[in-house]
């Protein structure tokens, strides 16, 4: 068969390329079409037009120069975002889908352009594949890439026969938790910025503009008032280098010390039990952690994965120790025999309505089922909790900046109207 190169659009514009194995080119334009892409430019593939696997990139060459312990940090391979996994699984499926075998889909993956994963992934996997190997086997020969939620729905799908709808909802499953836990970021990262832009003027003021006003009073023995005071002495701290050292070696002291005591069993505890019940938002991290175990585990559940196994998957990729636990206790119950409802509501972490949904699952024979609607409804409810939490935080965030901003100006007035006060008095009483 020959090698035909082309450049393709999908649905939504977006320009993909890759190698396809056919016959002619009028069997690469029908497999483009199979596809679901629109094509543009298809060629046939000449010798060393691509890029040599075996040509050492730049950046690597450079690795060798580094320190023994850097050159480890930097050879280690970045783990891939669930949006990059997702797109990789996405485009693996497609291949699979429009009918090509599964050595000649992971030929074309090694040219396809998947952001965060480099071609050397599918290249290892289609040789590993190529010498006798499973799919599955290989991919859990790359750790840093295919986690063994991943690795267990794959095996399950290559037992059961049906590993291309396995791969599709692999690819829902990873969009899913990506555009979620960006929601989730965007609510937490968002007052942050607020806060951070808000001091960041209101140091710049102290530092910057109140000393041209301080400069006017000099020489003046009028008594400022209490608050034009406490200005002044925070515009002499900030401009003062001895105070700034000792204000920055606080605060890396401070973050020693806590990302010691993070690091620890007991500050993780701590830390993971108060993320569970902080105000405002301790919910949404209660709703995306209750929503990810139930979609975790109802995904591998739904594709062969068994219970046990599926428990143990799910305790992984948790984030929280205190879920944690529940979790692995819930496993050791299902080892003697018992439902996953009757553990999970003995760890009094879970909601009631959790519970209940997945008993109703237990006695109806569908806890896959019975979780998928879990994680929607949690998903749904932290959808709406952090569109009211963003508009609960932004008119707050305004308050608080202004309320700073007008005691700034009302202490430099005051001291003003003061100042002029007092010479209007002079002037008075002669």
């Amino acid at each position: 068969m020959a090698q035909f190169t082309y450049k393709a659009r999908r649905r939504t514009g977006e320009v993909v390329s890759g190698l396809l194995e056919v016959n002619d080119r009028s069997a690469a334009l029908a497999q483009i079409d199979r596809m679901g892409l629109f094509p543009v430019v298809i060629e046939a593939a000449r010798s060393g037009s691509l890029a040599s696997p075996d040509k050492p990139d730049a950046a690597v060459s450079l690795v060798k120069f580094l320190p023994p312990a850097l050159r480890e940090v930097a050879s280690r391979p970045r783990q891939p975002t669930m949006q990059e996994l997702a797109t990789f699984t996405q485009q693996f499926a497609n291949l699979l889908k429009a009918g090509m075998p599964l050595i000649g889909a992971l030929n074309s993956m090694t040219y396809l352009g998947s952001k965060g994963i480099p071609p050397e992934v599918a290249r290892q996997l289609k040789q590993d594949v190529t010498e006798g190997r499973s799919l599955s086997d290989a991919m859990a020969k790359q750790p840093a890439v295919f986690a063994d939620m991943y690795v267990n729905m794959v095996r399950a799908g290559e037992q059961s026969g049906s590993l291309q709808e396995v791969l599709r909802r692999l690819a829902e499953h990873y969009e899913r938790f990506a555009e979620v836990r960006a929601k989730v970021q965007s609510a937490l990262i968002y007052p942050v910025l607020v806060m951070l832009v808000g001091v960041a003027i209101v140091i710049v003021f102290i530092v910057k503009i109140l000393p041209t006003f301080l400069s006017l009073f000099e020489g003046i023995k009028a008594q400022l008032p209490a608050s034009t005071q406490l200005l002044i002495g925070i515009s002499n701290f900030f401009r003062n280098p001895a105070w700034l050292l000792t204000l920055a070696l606080t605060a890396v002291a401070v973050s020693i010390v806590f990302i010691r005591f993070r690091a620890s069993d007991v500050g993780r505890r701590l830390l993971d039990r108060w993320k569970l019940n902080a105000p405002l938002f301790g919910k949404v991290m209660r709703l995306y952690l209750f929503g990810q175990f139930a979609r975790t585990l109802g995904t591998l559940m739904q594709n062969g994965v068994s219970v046990l196994t599926a428990l143990k998957i799910t305790e992984q990729v948790t984030p929280n120790v205190m879920l944690k636990d529940a979790i692995n206790r819930t496993r050791e119950a299902v080892t003697d025999g018992k439902t996953i409802s009757q553990p999970l509501a003995r760890s009094q972490i879970f909601p009631q309505l959790m519970i209940d949904l997945i008993r109703i699952g237990e006695e109806t024979g569908d806890v896959p089922g019975a979780l998928r609607n879990v994680a929607e409804t949690y998903e749904n409810e932290l959808n709406t909790t952090l569109r009211v939490l963003m508009n609960l935080i932004e008119p707050i965030m305004i308050v608080a900046i202004a309320g700073v901003v007008t005691f700034l100006l009302l202490s430099v007035l005051q001291a003003m109207f003061t100042i002029t006060s007092s010479i209007g008095e002079s002037f008075g009483g002669r």
